[in-house]
């Protein structure tokens, strides 16, 4: 299994610095999630389930998928108030966040920084 170090330094990306950083990012809001590549792009686990998947493809969109793993789980009882605003939620348990560029990152960083321990400890 590939590294996601190893996968980011081989990324040929239009939007690479916009990933490295996104990385970095969930990396110090998430000290203790751990790191795997899933669907070709950075995700990062908490108790070894996915939870936060970084959507690097087509390379013009970027996006944060918030979710509670990549098998359907029963969403009863599950509920995320997003105090930010800023998530569309694809369905009960997923959420997503675009990134329209290096400015609206930097615009939603403290955002990011809230989110991902908040997602965390409610898709426990």
């Amino acid at each position: 299994m590939t590294s996601v170090a190893t996968f980011l330094d081989g990324l040929d990306h239009p939007r690479k610095p916009e990933i490295l950083a996104l990385c970095d990012i969930i990396r110090a809001a998430g000290p203790d999630l751990t790191e795997q590549v899933k669907w070709n792009a950075p995700s990062f686990c908490a108790d070894g389930d996915d939870r936060i998947t970084l959507r690097i493809n087509p390379p013009k969109v970027l996006q944060i998928v918030f979710h509670r793993g990549a098998k359907k789980r029963d969403n009863v009882g599950f509920k995320f108030n997003d105090p930010t605003g800023l998530l569309k939620f694809a369905a009960p348990d997923r959420a997503i966040m675009a990134i329209d560029g290096a400015d609206d990152l930097e615009s939603k960083r403290t955002a990011i920084t809230e989110l991902v321990p908040l997602w965390i400890q409610a898709a426990r």
